[in-house]
This record gives C-alpha cells, sequence and structure tokens, in this order.
C-alpha cells in the first residue's frame, strides 16, 4: 500500500567514515511533481571537461520518472507509453541514457522496463500474469547482471535474473529461501542467490505497514538500511541502520533521516581532508513524500 500524497521531495546525505565521524548533512530538494516517490538512482558521468558529475534518476506512482543532470536543480519528467498509472518503485541507472525500471503490483502491474536513450523511450522485459507476482526490488552488478525480487509464491520468494540485459528467467526455486514472520532482517548471498545467511536489524518492524523498505551499499562492506512504518510517515525512530562488515551486524543510525523512507542511492567519489589524507565520500540520496520533512 501507498501512503498518502502530499508533496514529492529528494534528500542528499553526505557522509564520510573514518574512525570518528558518520553523518555529515542533510540536504533537502523539491523535484516539483506531486507524486510518491519510491525510486533513485544516481551515477558519476563524464561531462564535456572530463569532470565527473552525478546523474540522479528517481522514481514513483501514477507513472513518474524523473532524471536530472545538475545535482538534484531541475528534473525532467520522463514517460512509459502505456505506464501512465504504474507504480515505478525501483530504478537503476549505469550512465545518463541506459536505466532499467520497475513497477509494483499484481500480476501484469508489475513490469520491468529499460532505456537506452536517456529515458525517451522504454522497452518491456519482463512481467508476469499470475496474482501472487508483485515485484519489490531489482539491483545490478552491471548493465546485463540484474536481479530482481518478487513477494512469496507458495511461501517462497521468487529472484529473477538477467545476465544479458534483455532476458529475465527465475532462479530454481530451491535456493530461495522462504518467508514467515514479522520481521527487519537482511539475507546475504556470496554466490549469486545459490545459497543464503540472514542477520537481524534494528529497523523499527512487527506489523505489516512496517519493516525495511531500501537498501545500499559500497565496495567497502557499509550497507545502509533505510524503512519505518508508512502507516506513520512521519515517525522518525528506527527508521535507519547502518553495518559496516558487509550486513553481518547492524547497529541504528546516531541521527535518523526524518520519518518513513522507501529508497536510497549510494555513489563514492574521492575527496581531500583538510589534513591532506584521501578519503571516500558517499553521497546517499533517499526519496520520501511529505508535506514537511523531518530531518
Amino acid at each position: 500500500m501507498i501512503a498518502s500524497v502530499l508533496s514529492s521531495l529528494v534528500l542528499l546525505l553526505l557522509f564520510s567514515f573514518t574512525t570518528h565521524a558518520q553523518a555529515q548533512w542533510w540536504k533537502v530538494q523539491t523535484s516539483g511533481v506531486d507524486t510518491n516517490l519510491r525510486g533513485v538512482s544516481v551515477v558519476n558521468v563524464p561531462d564535456g571537461k572530463g569532470v565527473h558529475v552525478p546523474v540522479v534518476w528517481a522514481s514513483g506512482s501514477n507513472g513518474v520518472i524523473l532524471k536530472s543532470l545538475d545535482e538534484g536543480k531541475t528534473w525532467k519528467r520522463l514517460h512509459v507509453a502505456g505506464g501512465e498509472a504504474l507504480d515505478f518503485r525501483g530504478i537503476v541507472a549505469f550512465n545518463a541514457s541506459v536505466a532499467y525500471v520497475m513497477s509494483s503490483g499484481e500480476g501484469e502491474k508489475s513490469r520491468i522496463y529499460k532505456t537506452t536513450d536517456g529515458g525517451e523511450t522504454w522497452k518491456l522485459q519482463y512481467t508476469d500474469r499470475r496474482k501472487e507476482f508483485f515485484l519489490d526490488a531489482i539491483a545490478c552488478l552491471s548493465e546485463k547482471d540484474c536481479v530482481a525480487l518478487s513477494d512469496p509464491i507458495d511461501g517462497k520468494f521468487l529472484l529473477l535474473k538477467t545476465t544479458d540485459g534483455e532476458q529475465w528467467s527465475p532462479l530454481p526455486s530451491d535456493n530461495i529461501f522462504g518467508t514467515g514472520g514479522s520481521a527487519a532482517r537482511v539475507f546475504r548471498s556470496w554466490d549469486r542467490g545459490h545459497s543464503w545467511t540472514v542477520a537481524e536489524t534494528p529497523i523499527i518492524h512487527g506489523n505489516a505497514s512496517s519493516g525495511i523498505f531500501s537498501i545500499g551499499a559500497d565496495e567497502n562492506n557499509r550497507v545502509i538500511v533505510l524503512g519505518g512504518d508508512y502507516k506513520e510517515p512521519n515517525r522518525s525512530s528506527g527508521t535507519a541502520a547502518y553495518s559496516l562488515d558487509g550486513g553481518k551486524t547492524w547497529q541504528l543510525a546516531a541521527q535518523m533521516p526524518g520519518g518513513y523512507r522507501s529508497a536510497l542511492a549510494t555513489l563514492t567519489m574521492d575527496a581531500g581532508w583538510p589534513s591532506g589524507r584521501p578519503a571516500k565520500i558517499s553521497p546517499m540520496i533517499t526519496a520520501f513524500t511529505g508535506s514537511t520533512p523531518i530531518c
């Protein structure tokens, strides 16, 4: 279910992990579109001078897909033919031209599209007529190597994969983990979905409307999960947690991003400290809906 739509905003969190420091600051930006944003993706793209600049893609309900080439100052509305009523809850981009977008809903309302021309046109790559089919998430290791997760069918999650960026097929159900209970857990696989381990997180949970709604990681085994309770969207406690060991153990964030959050993306770039030591700065972008952001 989707929380009531008030206004659409995008948050950017700039943080650096050092021995003593974590979250640095939050910046709120408006997208200018009145809808419920559910997905976000960010990539570094070289400009005409060879300088890498972030390109941000976002997606949401009512068929909304957005792209910004100027760090969120302005946004371009993109359209999927026949997708005006779809709920686009996931988006993964690789540059300013290539991206996947995933819609959620029962049966054929759950779809995977791909664009190779910056969002001018989109090709439908996968859907399923079964009523139980309900896509929840999409993630990629490369433009050709991606997975998508559906709600459980017959008690087990359905995990789809593509290895060529065009054709999608389900992983064998014998290798997919089952579900049960109201929990906020993270499942990990080191062999591309053939086996799994699980860890508990401190994200708020306990009913059907609460739990983890998004996850992001970087190359240094740092992982962040966001969530909350979409029926209490302004409740900020227990909405963000992080792991510094690849998801084995988890801690609540020292400063919560606000209320319920449903998407995030991370981007790592080189930066310098005043002392001259090189460091990695990771911006985190989250999408949410609300008339008064709590930061």
